[in-house]
């Protein structure tokens, strides 16, 4: 059962505290480097604008790209990939235990006292990767088993709790479900870890975030599913890890999730609140619930363990999160445009797209700026759009088949032959290198 659902009031962007009617922001913050920055007015100058309903179409460009870097490197790591429902009956919900305790949180489509049937929009996507588990019958032989899904979620969070991007009714998240046999929860969640760190270090985070293991709450036992044996022993396995891998981590009481404790990674936005970016749980009691298991080497049938994971998160909070980090002057792999070609009169069109071409065929987010405009305004626009690279083409540079090159890392670069140009760029965006910002230009 697939669903297409149009949900205009489900909008990415939910009372937004940014007033761009008159282009000025009222949203301001300090960046990690104790800058002062406007992160409406970024947004505009990135074309990643945010409105009720939508995020920019750079902003987009933005997260599209983050989402291919990670459900490749998934891909890589023996990820199987889903395509799962947008909503289903209660009863799904009410076999995961989320109808009883997490219903608040949840969209209902209809009434339980008068409708036959009644849906909701999946605030998580693990009961519907656990009837992909159950389609099929599984050896322990063919566990561990990865399923990776780019979910879109729906959480009915209180229009208080509702900030710009970092906390939103509709979002986007590398949700993951791991079935694994007991023996290999410990090697499988450290793999969990592993992947998360490293997509931490891709965007340029690591050193910004710290771990927490968010632990149950035996004062509120209602709270959750499970035995205090069980819980204290899975606690005390997630402890362990983090010691082994030499992680400092704070130990939160009431943070778990109601079927079992998790790491949490997070990172304080501009405020100096922590958000939870990414987070790993260890789950020994679902699989009862919806009945998984796998046969043994003795021909038994022995129930799985789970993990629920995100490679990074809520993709909106994430983009937030660079924005504020980068000052919207992401690493050039990630950047939606990465070259502006400029030609420094209507004479050399011709040339600058030439160059504009080769620079497509070679997979770079790039554009030509015609405008008759002067130079110095063209290149202090694309300055403000946090484009990382012009490249400027004139009389000497078309009869020498060159560019002149300019980089937010350097300033002027000099003179390069165009294909050298693409050489180093590649190299760069291959390897998601994060240049330093080496000079500093007004932005007049």
């Amino acid at each position: 059962m697939l669903v297409n659902l149009h949900v205009k009031n489900f909008a990415i962007i939910d009372e937004i505290d940014v007033d761009f009617s008159s282009g000025l922001n009222i949203l301001t913050g300090e960046t990690g480097a104790g800058k002062s920055i406007l992160i409406g007015s970024i947004g505009i100058a990135l074309g990643a604008r945010v409105s009720q309903e939508i995020i920019g179409k750079h902003g987009n460009s933005a997260m599209v790209e983050i989402v291919f870097q990670i459900e490749d490197e998934e891909t890589k790591r023996g990820y199987v990939r889903t395509k799962t429902p947008l909503m289903a009956k209660s009863d799904l919900y009410k076999i995961s235990g989320h109808w009883d305790h997490y219903k608040d949180g949840m969209f209902v489509l209809g009434d339980e006292e008068k409708d036959k049937e009644v849906y909701a929009l999946r605030p998580m996507t693990c009961p519907f990767q656990y009837y992909v588990y159950k389609a099929e019958q599984h050896s322990y032989r063919d566990l561990p088993l990865r399923y990776g899904e780019t979910s879109t979620l729906f959480r009915n969070e209180d229009s208080g709790e509702m900030h710009g991007l970092t906390r939103v009714r509709q979002f986007t998240i590398s949700e993951g479900h791991l079935i694994v046999r007991p023996d290999q929860m410990v090697k499988e969640f450290k793999d969990c870890i592993a992947l998360a760190q490293y997509c931490l270090q891709v965007l340029g985070v690591e050193e910004d975030v710290t771990y927490h293991l968010s632990k149950w709450d035996p004062t509120n036992k209602e709270k959750y599913i499970g035995e205090p044996e069980v819980w204290e022993e899975t606690e005390g396995h997630i402890r362990q890890m983090l010691e082994e891998l030499n992680i400092p981590f704070t130990e939160d009481v009431g943070e778990a999730a109601f079927y079992g404790p998790k790491v949490d990674i997070n990172a304080k936005n501009v405020y100096g609140k922590e958000d939870t970016m990414i987070t790993i749980q260890w789950d020994a009691l679902l699989a009862e619930q919806f009945d998984m298991y796998y046969i043994d080497e003795n021909g038994e049938k022995q129930r799985p363990y789970i993990i629920h994971r995100t490679s990074m998160g809520c993709y909106e909070r994430t983009l937030a999160w660079l924005i504020e980090k980068y000052a919207g002057m992401f690493p050039t792999w990630l950047c939606p445009e990465q070259v502006r070609v400029i030609p420094i009169s209507e004479k050399f069109h011709d040339y600058a797209a030439k160059v504009e071409a080769q620079l497509k065929e070679n997979g770079i987010r790039c554009s030509v700026d015609q405008r008759s405009e002067k130079m110095g305004y063209k290149i202090r626009e694309a300055r403000l759009a946090r484009v990382p690279y012009m490249l400027i083409v004139g009389a000497k540079e078309e009869e020498e088949g060159k560019v002149s090159v300019r980089s937010r890392y350097l300033g002027d670069e000099g003179t390069k032959e165009l294909d050298d140009f693409l050489a180093a760029i590649k190299e760069e965006i291959k390897n998601k290198t994060i240049r330093k910002i080496e000079v500093q230009e007004e932005n007049k």
